[in-house]
């Protein structure tokens, strides 16, 4: 009850900063609202390369991962933090902006009304699903009718939404409960890295930079879904342990990439030594994925992006049926995933030994989720957005 009212009492005092400022006139400008970061980073860019007139103000969680300098023309600001004068500086841009572009579900989007001409885009922060959300995610129930009515509301300030597939469109039609006339076949602006050469090398440096002894290893990227239970145990499912007795003579090393949510307790290079590697906080996961020969992951969007490299990977499932009955699948799970299901870290060794992953269900996959992510999905965004006179 006491977070209800703090959430209402927060989203009126966001209203009201908001309706004032709506009396100003909109200006040729775009506002980001970013907890992840990657997508409108890509944007932004393309923006500049393309020297476009309008001025950019991206408004930034603390979870994103964006770099971007405050140079005038761009303007940065913390966004939802207790910086009381960022804070209102930032409702005043979400106010004047004519294009408002986001990468996550924003509760203040359901307290404000955008003037008529303003374009409001959703770049969401996956490449495709594996798990429900939005309208059909199953905790939806467990809100108060308020709460609930509040939640949805949100998806109805969509405009656009992004997608790199055919596949995708469907599933925020349901999920954002939006026509496919809202929904936009650009692709997914940060897959462009996956198809830039230059920059791929660079992130293949600056991992090895970090760690030059990874040169020449069989390197595997062990990236799990973020899950409650594991917030503060920093719980790694994976025996590392035997992974290490059984790979490490074998020229293996494993990077380890948790939710940034997960606070790891484990100091596990000591542990591990020239093994483990965990670089939660040192590197975007798709800066990982050109340098990654073997993905081991779980319900993650992650693979959806790996695909376009066309490598292997094997899905760590300890606990699927539970994961299943509180999230729901989209698919059925066994069958769409592109590679071999593991309930066990000696499963998963043996299909190691064996090199036994399934390769010829990736390229499917990849086409399936990535049909329309070709290298040039942040250009076909812009372009769609700020077409030229």
């Amino acid at each position: 009850m006491a977070r209800e009212i703090a959430i209402e009492i927060y989203l009126l005092g966001f209203k009201v900063l908001f309706s004032i400022f709506k009396l100003f006139p909109l200006r040729e400008k775009t506002t980001f609202v970013t907890s992840f970061g990657d997508n409108c980073q890509h944007i932004a860019e393309e923006m500049d390369r393309q020297d476009l007139p309008i001025q950019k103000v991206l408004l930034i969680k603390s979870s994103s991962h964006i770099h971007v300098k405050d140079d005038g023309k761009t303007i940065v600001l913390p966004f939802e933090t207790k910086h009381i004068p960022a804070m209102i500086r930032s409702i005043y841009h979400l106010a004047t902006s004519k294009w408002i572009i986001m990468d996550n579900y924003f509760g203040f989007l359901s307290a404000v009304t955008f003037k008529k001409p303003v374009s409001r885009v959703q770049v969401w922060h996956a490449a495709g699903a594996v798990k429900k959300f939005g309208a059909k995610d199953p905790s939806i129930v467990d809100r108060s009718p308020r709460a609930r009515k509040r939640f949805l509301s949100v998806y109805q300030q969509f405009d656009y939404v992004t997608t790199g597939s055919d596949k995708m469109a469907g599933i925020y039609q349901e999920s954002f409960q939006l026509p496919d006339s809202h929904i936009i076949r650009t692709g997914i602006p940060r897959t462009d890295f996956f198809f830039n050469e230059s920059a791929k090398q660079d992130a293949r440096r600056a991992l090895l930079t970090k760690y030059p002894e990874l040169e020449n290893k069989k390197i595997i990227l062990y990236a799990p879904t973020f899950r409650n239970a594991d917030l503060n145990s920093g719980k790694v499912a994976l025996d590392l342990d035997l992974l290490y007795r059984e790979l490490q003579k074998e020229n293996y090393a494993v990077l380890l990439k948790l939710h940034p949510a997960v606070t790891a307790e484990h100091d596990v290079m000591h542990q591990f030594p020239g093994f483990v590697y965990p670089v939660t906080g040192d590197f975007h996961v798709n800066e990982l994925l050109v340098s990654t020969d073997l993905l081991i992951t779980d319900y993650s969007s992650i693979p959806f992006e790996f695909s376009i490299l066309q490598k292997p990977m094997i899905f760590f499932a300890y606990d699927l049926q539970e994961y299943e009955e509180e999230r729901g699948f989209w698919e059925d799970y066994e069958s769409s995933m592109p590679g071999p299901i593991v309930t066990t870290t000696e499963e998963l060794l043996e299909k190691v030994r064996t090199a036994d992953y399934q390769l010829e269900k990736v390229e499917p996959f990849k086409q399936k989720w990535n049909q329309y992510s070709n290298g040039d999905s942040s250009r076909n965004l812009v372009d769609f957005l700020f077409p030229k006179k």
